[in-house]
């Protein structure tokens, strides 16, 4: 039993900052630079939209203010079935006065934001594809941030970074910002090392040649990437491409999106397994296991963790103190639960709620995929 206390509070412990610790000490030793320069290749921003006539107006004007040359830039609304005024607003911009080329992709049957892009991709012109969301804002230097990183040929895939905005104050939006300031720091790292394995969704870009059309099920920003590295090329982090975008504001929202992520992300690796091989992709296995597989599986060492506590607690001090600790802990969330119901912000709460939100959304989303679930299509949530 004490065992398993320690070998699951190891697991939770490496997941979370094990990890971090060993990139931060590896970056250390190994350096590899990538070589950027000021290139303007064609680049197409493909932006997927459904039904998100409240944001993609300024979507819109947001990426026809983007500092890019006009002759080597066109936007690509891919819309997946929308029902409401998202395709007669493109429409309107497909004659704009800036000289940019907007086109719209109307794709029927409500297919899935990968179905989308996976269509869309085939009527980009451009040798370097952006994938958006309509709710995203990129600073305007982005596009030339991430074109500069394609100059090494190495470089088959670019993410930019999020930085996201809690305007309500929420306690769902400040651990949001506290979880994706960490993620970035951590790509930072990977990078640095070698490669990062997984894109941020609403700012990454490949090499259209490089491009793999993938099942509608599993989520693109983290597959692409594992395709291209397949093809024997490396990934980067470019911190100066900024995406702006507001947290959810509700925990239902956060949850809801979580298991969505999660869901696809756990069948995107099972699609990609191959480079889970430390023979032939050690330091991307690693990645892989360390910072997604691991991650999912912490609401199952959380749960026997617990347990074996609880009998532990009888017999030793130590670990009634522990017992003690964890119920403090998920008290803490479940007070951070029933005050953001009441639209009561605490600081004091928001981490252990945050951490519960994820984890139980990690633990129905390995029932989902065992059950063979699938979620293809996704409801904007933002604007």
């Amino acid at each position: 039993m004490e065992k398993i206390f320690w070998i699951s509070l190891g697991l939770i412990g490496y997941a979370y900052a094990g990890y971090f610790l060993l990139i931060i000490i590896i970056s250390f030793f190994v350096n590899t630079k990538v070589s950027k320069a000021e290139i303007e290749p064609f680049v197409s921003v493909l932006i997927t939209a459904y039904n998100e006539e409240k944001t993609i107006e300024a979507k819109l004007e947001n990426s026809l203010r983007l500092d890019y040359p006009k002759n080597k830039f066109e936007i690509i609304v891919a819309s997946d079935g929308s029902t409401d005024g998202t395709d007669e607003i493109v429409r309107r911009y497909e004659k704009n006065e800036t000289g940019i080329k907007v086109l719209l992709h109307r794709v029927e049957g409500r297919m899935g934001k990968t179905a989308a892009q996976n269509s869309a991709v085939n009527i980009c012109n451009g040798e370097i594809i952006v994938f958006s969301d309509a709710a995203s804002m990129y600073d305007r230097n982005a596009i030339r941030a991430l074109a500069r990183n394609y100059a090494d040929p190495t470089v088959g895939a670019v993410s930019g970074r999020y930085e996201y905005i809690n305007k309500k104050g929420t306690s769902v939006g400040a651990a949001t910002i506290l979880f994706w300031n960490f993620e970035n720091f951590i790509k930072s790292r990977q990078t640095k090392i070698k490669t990062i394995t997984g894109c941020c969704g609403c700012i990454y870009s490949v090499r259209k040649a490089l491009y793999t059309p993938l099942p509608p099920s599993i989520i693109s920003d983290l597959v692409e990437p594992l395709m291209i590295l397949q093809k024997g090329y490396r990934i980067t982090f470019e911190p100066q491409a900024l995406a702006f975008e507001e947290t959810t504001e509700k925990v239902y929202e956060e949850f809801k999106m979580r298991i969505r992520v999660i869901v696809r992300g756990m069948r995107g690796i099972i699609f990609a397994r191959d480079i889970l091989n430390p023979f032939e992709y050690p330091f991307e296995s690693l990645q892989l296991l360390s910072h997604k597989i691991l991650r999912w599986l912490v609401p199952i060492f959380c749960i026997t963790l617990f347990i074996s506590n609880i009998f532990l607690s009888a017999k030793y001090l130590i670990y009634a103190i522990l017992l003690i600790a964890q119920l403090i802990f998920y008290t803490a969330a479940g007070i951070g639960y029933f005050l953001e119901k009441k639209g009561i912000r605490s600081k004091i709460f928001y981490l252990p709620l945050y951490f519960c939100i994820v984890n139980t959304a990690s633990l129905i989303s390995l029932f989902k995929v065992f059950k063979k679930e699938n979620i293809v299509t996704w409801e904007p949530t933002r604007g």
